[in-house]
Parts: structure tokens; C-alpha cells; sequence
């Protein structure tokens, strides 16, 4: 109930805020908690019986955390999936209970004391971390093994894949929980390698099969493999980036339907009309073409948006779209909205997510920066607040 009431609270703070300013947070991220629930529902469908790991690395791909890991959990996912020890903490400190995957590797008894400690379970993926990590429990623990199938970065080789599974169930204190791979090429329309990945895990599978080996548990797909094809399903999917909305190729985006969760907003802090060939921001690299009303905004480099973008990017301004101008610097941008006489200073400006009839995704960032749009979304920084959205209230993350 108190949950419920602070929620109420804030949601009328912000809806008050955006008529008339009294809130007057500078800049933010929006988590669309609904839209969250909307995709992990579409997946689960999609999969079946199968079971759902949610990957929360990277502060769930900058939504935050712990918010995402409740809601996936409440939702019905069977493990969360995060690339440290620090991450798995945080949600153990945070009052997550639920499995909680190290994806990444463990090397050191020191560790596997935090492993243990924290009840978190660790990915091995040499002979020498098997041995540290059998040597270093104090009792039984669950343990994922990574298989590399072809993706030449964790795991061991598959062709050892046989030897290394039963030395891990060999040692006593080891509990192995799965057996797993990782694909490098799920994300194309057409793809030899991931043929050849495929290929080689069920070959794995049969090996340990006829080892008389058989894994509580295995998994290969990531977000592109679970929508594209249900035969790299397995036993559980690792879901990251379509649980955010974010479709790994735009060919991806009729297999299923996924809603953006994240929104980036930012307040008009200035409003000025300046003359022609006004030079605008740092080393005058734009300079106005007539008469021209500029919007000062309270966000930059620092907060996540890169200064590369600078005059290639667009925000919504009362559901209008309006060109950014001039170097982008660390705390501030500034629009050109001569489009929209009627801007207010505090009024919002939107450079993710939707206004009105207009949406900008981070896919669009992502292509003027030659990047992916996974690392645009990682890219805000922790001094812009989260907000999270649910049944229409919000509240500000902790």
C-alpha cells in the first residue's frame, strides 16, 4: 500500500510538472514498466513452456536494474542474467531472490567467496576455473557451464566440450545447472555461422548424450535467436535487448511485436530569436540561415547524448520534430524551434521515445553513429534520474 501510494504521489508530481513546471528536474530517462510487462508477455508467449532468463547486465541496458529484474521475475522469468559480480549483488542487496546467472567469468577463490556469499550463480568456462571454483566451495553450489561454439570469446572449445562437462561432474561441491553457448551472428537475416554454431552444439548435446551426460538444463539463443527460429530454443532463452523493445536488425521487426521502454526527456531552459548567420554553440560550427528561434535544452554529452551527433539530431517539441543546432556540449544542446512560435521556457523536449504522433527510437542514433542501438541506451548516465512509468503513476529510482 505504501508502494502503491508513493506511486500515486509522484505520478501526480510529474502530470503537474508538465503543465505547469513545478517539478523542475532538468533532464531524465523514462522506464515504460508497462511496455517492460507488454514485451516479456509477447516473449513468453512466443516460447512456449520454454523457460525465460531476463539479462539485466548493464544496469538492464540502462533502464535500471533492479526495477526490470522485480517486474521480469513477477512476470514469470526463471533466472536473471548479469555480466558481474557487482551486478549480481546489487540485486541481492536490493531484495531479489530469485537465480541470478554470472555470465561472465570467475577466477579467483576470492570470487567464488562472493559467489557464495551472495548466492549468486557463477558461468565457468576453462578446466582451471572448474578446479578453483570446486576447490574454493565450502558446500554444494549450482554452476553454468559455457561451451565456445564459435564465438571465440568465453567457453570452453566444443570440441573439448565432453571432457570439460565431466570434470565439472567430477567435483562434488559442483552442481551444474546448464549447459550453454553463446551465438555471434543471430542477428543476421542469413547467417553460415550461425548454421555452423548450431551445428556444433547439437553435437555437443549428442556427445555428452552418449557420455551418458544429461544437463538439467541448456540454452544457445539470445533476443535474435529466440524470435528468429524456435529450434535454438533449447530448455530457456536469454533474453536481453527485446525485452527493451529493441529489435536486433530491422528484419526482426515483423516476427514479433516489442514496445520501446525507454524515453529520454530534457526541459527548455532558454528561449531566444537570433539574426542570420548567428553563429550557435561552440567554434561556430552552424550559423543561423534568417531569423531564428533557439531552445537552449538542459542535456549533452555528459548525460549520454554524444557530441558526434551534433547537427544530425532531432527532438519532439509539442509533437512537433525540430532539428538540434551546433555543437552539442557537455550540459546543454540547443533546437531550433522557429517551427513552433508558441515554445515555452520549462516546456519538454522528447530525443527518445514518443510525443504525439512522433517516435524517435535510439535505432536512429544508432545509424548516424555507425553503431547498434544496444549501446545507445547504455549510454546515459546516472546523473539523468530514472522515472519509472506504471498504471500511469511514476516514481523516481533510488
Amino acid at each position: 500500500m505504501a508502494l502503491a501510494r508513493s506511486l500515486i504521489h509522484w505520478g501526480a508530481i510529474l502530470q503537474r510538472s508538465r503543465v505547469s513546471g513545478e517539478l523542475k528536474r532538468r533532464a531524465w530517462v523514462e522506464v515504460d514498466l508497462d511496455a517492460l510487462k507488454y514485451n516479456i508477455e509477447q516473449i513468453r508467449r512466443h516460447i512456449g513452456l520454454k523457460s525465460l532468463m531476463a539479462v539485466v547486465k548493464a544496469d538492464a541496458y540502462g533502464h535500471g536494474a533492479v526495477v526490470v529484474g522485480q517486474t521480469a521475475i513477477e512476470c514469470g522469468a526463471r533466472y536473471l542474467g548479469v555480466a558481474t559480480l557487482e551486478e549480481g549483488v546489487q540485486l541481492r542487496e536490493a531484495g531479489l531472490g530469485s537465480p541470478i546467472v554470472i555470465l561472465g567469468a570467475i577466477n579467483t577463490p576470492a570470487e567464488v567467496q562472493t559467489v557464495l556469499d551472495w548466492n549468486l550463480q557463477p558461468t565457468l568456462c576453462t578446466p582451471k576455473q572448474v578446479l578453483t571454483c570446486a576447490e574454493s566451495l565450502t558446500r554444494s553450489h549450482p554452476v553454468h557451464l559455457k561451451i565456445d561454439t564459435g564465438m571465440g570469446r568465453l567457453g570452453a572449445p566444443w570440441l573439448e566440450a565432453v571432457d570439460f562437462v565431466r570434470l565439472a561432474r567430477t567435483q562434488p561441491r559442483l552442481q551444474v545447472e546448464s549447459v550453454y553457448s553463446h551465438l555471434a551472428t543471430a542477428d543476421e537475416p542469413a547467417s553460415e555461422v550461425l548454421d555452423q554454431q548450431y551445428l556444433r552444439f547439437v553435437a555437443v548435446l549428442d556427445a555428452l548424450k552418449a557420455a551418458g551426460i544429461a544437463p538439467p538444463l541448456t540454452h544457445l539463443a539470445n533476443s535474435a535467436a529466440t524470435l528468429r527460429n524456435p529450434e535454438l530454443h533449447y530448455d530457456m532463452v536469454r533474453v536481453g535487448g527485446a525485452l527493451y523493445g529493441l529489435y536486433p536488425a530491422p528484419c526482426f521487426k515483423n516476427l514479433l511485436d516489442l514496445r520501446p521502454v525507454m524515453q529520454v526527456r530534457a526541459r527548455i531552459t532558454q528561449l531566444k530569436t537570433v539574426p542570420a548567420h548567428f553563429g550557435v554553440s561552440y567554434g561556430h560550427l552552424y550559423r543561423t540561415d534568417g531569423p531564428t528561434r533557439l531552445a537552449t535544452v538542459a542535456i549533452g554529452y555528459a548525460d549520454g547524448v554524444p557530441r558526434n551527433l551534433s547537427g544530425r539530431l532531432e527532438a519532439i517539441v509539442r509533437g512537433k520534430r525540430v532539428p538540434q543546432v551546433g555543437a552539442i556540449t557537455m550540459d546543454q544542446l540547443i533546437l531550433d524551434v522557429s517551427s513552433i512560435p508558441e515554445v515555452c521556457e520549462t516546456e519538454i523536449a522528447t530525443f527518445l521515445g514518443r510525443d504525439g504522433d512522433e517516435m524517435i527510437g535510439a535505432e536512429v542514433w544508432a545509424q548516424a553513429l555507425g553503431t547498434i542501438h544496444y549501446e545507445v541506451v547504455c549510454g546515459f548516465k546516472h546523473r539523468l534520474p530514472r522515472v519509472v512509468h506504471r498504471s500511469s503513476t511514476v516514481r523516481q529510482l533510488q
